[in-house]
């Protein structure tokens, strides 16, 4: 009987930890859901209109991140123009990982990326952000 609830025990501890990891992956699609909805909306929304271009890298901007995006953002903060190669080697994560972050972060209205050969520089577009 006391062999039975501890070996019921451990599946039940494992069945909470991926619960809990269900519950945080749930959280980041929400917000990854409601990115998508202001960046498809025509401007009709006030709300919509921050993810514009013109959107800006405040404080209260950083710290409404996810981790991940905020380690980047502040990344090519102190660079000011910058590839996701050296980004990385800021961040110690793998380029490619900057890259969708980088990309991310583009595609949200906090960076602007141009090209310049094989080289995609990614930065924060001053004249926009006064």
């Amino acid at each position: 009987m006391i062999r039975n609830e501890l070996s019921n025990k451990k599946p039940l501890n494992i069945l909470e930890k991926i619960e809990e990891s269900l519950e945080k992956l749930n959280d980041k699609m929400e917000i990854m859901i409601e990115i998508q909805k202001n960046s498809n909306t025509n401007g009709n929304n006030q709300k919509a209109s921050l993810s514009l271009p013109d959107a800006s890298l405040d404080v209260m901007t950083l710290l409404s991140m996810p981790d991940h995006l905020r380690k980047t953002a502040m990344a090519i903060c102190r660079c000011g123009r910058a590839t996701a190669e050296e980004i990385s080697e800021q961040t110690k994560r793998a380029r490619a990982v900057e890259s969708a972050y980088l990309n991310q972060l583009v595609i949200m209205g906090y960076l602007k990326k141009e090209r310049k050969g094989r080289k995609a520089y990614f930065f924060i577009d001053r004249e926009t952000q006064s």
